[in-house]
């Protein structure tokens, strides 16, 4: 008999090489994150002259600072991309449930055709797409303004893909069949049937294209030019820009950081109940 059959029944092996790989990318991750929080609490004087992972005692002043900065332009910058965050990934969610559900449910000419462009769609970089979105928007006088970042981002491949798989999974055609014969309407079925059964794949969409706009940084680049409408990101970025000639500024840039990832983190929090780690989860309740 071997040893590995007289080992006691509950205990397991350690993992060695999985768990040091996990660390070694929580570590990888995690150390900028860590940086940049210990760096805000410096001051100018402290940010270059002291070891980078000490703590200093400025936080509060470039708090304050960052806020007096231009009348309070890095609030606006932080509203505007609570704005393109906030409603780009409404908006892309609820095209991606309706289109994931129709794809998933309705069989019609071309179905398969319509999918394999979205997964091209997927594969496809933003970096391609940006100079053609800004060369349309400008024949439609719509470069510069709010809509210049929204409208792009409506509609998301990847939201598509993932609603389409998840309706796939998570809504029995038995129940929609169900609907049917008891008369209701398509939109109903989808509004008062699917949609409930579809909502964690949503979150998830949500979540995802909510993390994706509030780090977009490529497209207002291109279309914004009025720096009142930038998001944090671009605003963040001129800030940098200007700290070449003033290194004060890197402080404000600094701590602007950590402020502008707090959503981001509070968003996560809020709904990570709804979060579905296994997009085929629904297909156990069919």
């Amino acid at each position: 008999m071997s040893n590995r059959s007289l080992a006691a029944p509950g205990r397991r092996r350690f993992p060695l090489v999985p768990t040091a790989a996990l660390l070694l990318g929580a570590v990888y991750c995690l150390l900028p994150v860590a940086w940049v929080l210990v760096a805000s609490t410096k001051s100018g004087s402290e940010l270059f002259s002291t070891f980078s992972f000490l703590p200093g005692s400025g936080f509060t002043d470039n708090v304050a600072d960052l806020t007096a900065y231009r009348e309070g332009v890095y609030w606006k910058w932080m509203a505007n991309s609570a704005f393109y965050a906030g409603v780009g990934a409404l908006l892309s969610t609820a095209v991606s449930a309706v289109s994931g559900y129709a794809l998933a449910v309705y069989r019609f000419r071309g179905k398969e055709t319509v999918f394999n462009i979205l997964l091209a769609g997927v594969l496809m970089p933003p970096v391609i797409l940006a100079v053609p979105q800004y060369l349309l928007l400008a024949e439609a006088d719509l470069t510069d303004s709010y809509l210049s970042v929204l409208l792009p981002l409506v509609l998301s491949p990847y939201g598509v893909y993932l609603a389409r798989i998840y309706a796939a999974a998570a809504v029995p055609a038995d129940v929609i069949e169900a609907g049917r014969m008891d008369g209701g309407s398509e939109w109903r079925i989808f509004r008062t049937i699917a949609l409930p059964m579809m909502l964690p794949g949503l979150v998830t969409v949500f979540l995802f294209q909510f993390v994706a706009v509030w780090n977009n940084f490529l497209l207002p680049y291109i279309m914004l030019g009025d720096d009142e409408k930038f998001p944090v990101t671009l605003g963040l970025y001129t800030l940098l820009q200007q700290g070449s000639t003033t290194p004060a500024l890197y402080t404000l840039v600094i701590t602007g950081a950590l402020l502008a990832i707090t959503p981001l983190i509070a968003l996560f929090l809020v709904i990570q109940r709804f979060w579905s780690l296994d997009l085929l989860s629904g297909a156990v309740k069919s």
